[in-house]
């Protein structure tokens, strides 16, 4: 794989509705592997972290957190996929949004925020396809357990009566 570069593109990005609220769009053709935005903020201790309630922490390593919660930080609105179209790269206790694969004028941006983040606040919202497909599933099957109860029901009443 080629070296990745840390210098983010002057790439058009616009904040937008999503199907999860806000979220972060190409407003034009992006290569593969183009380093898109720096997600910012201020730097956490670890006992900041402890006491923050933010939602966009960051973390570096074990000592160093990016509270990424100002408005100025545009690299906030991506949101979570589990079947993501960029990827965080932390450089030099940097964090810079990589490409994954060209993404198309229009479409959102997104990266998998991991599986701590994951199961603690998303994995019964999650709107990302993978996750609705899932969804979806989970209700048909218990969909069909249930009408199997009933019919046994109805079957079992029809037995007594006769």
């Amino acid at each position: 794989m080629p070296r990745l570069s840390y210098v983010p593109g002057d790439y058009a990005l616009r904040v937008g509705r999503s199907k999860t609220g806000l979220g972060l769009f190409a407003e034009q053709d992006i290569p593969k592997g183009a380093c898109l935005i720096e997600y910012v903020g201020p730097q956490l201790t670890k006992e900041q972290e402890d006491k923050s309630k933010s939602k966009y922490l960051f973390e570096i390593h074990s000592r160093k957190t990016i509270d990424g919660a100002p408005r100025w930080n545009t690299a906030r609105y991506i949101n979570h996929s589990c079947r993501p179209n960029c990827e965080p790269n932390i450089h030099k206790a940097r964090v810079y949004i990589h490409t994954k694969r060209k993404i198309k004028a229009g479409e959102e941006l997104n990266y998998d925020y991991g599986t701590n983040y994951f199961k603690q606040y998303l994995k019964e919202i999650c709107a990302c396809p993978k996750c609705a497909e899932k969804r979806v599933a989970k209700r048909a099957a218990a969909s069909r357990v249930s009408s199997k109860r009933v019919s046994k029901k109805a079957s079992k009443k029809s037995r007594k009566r006769a």
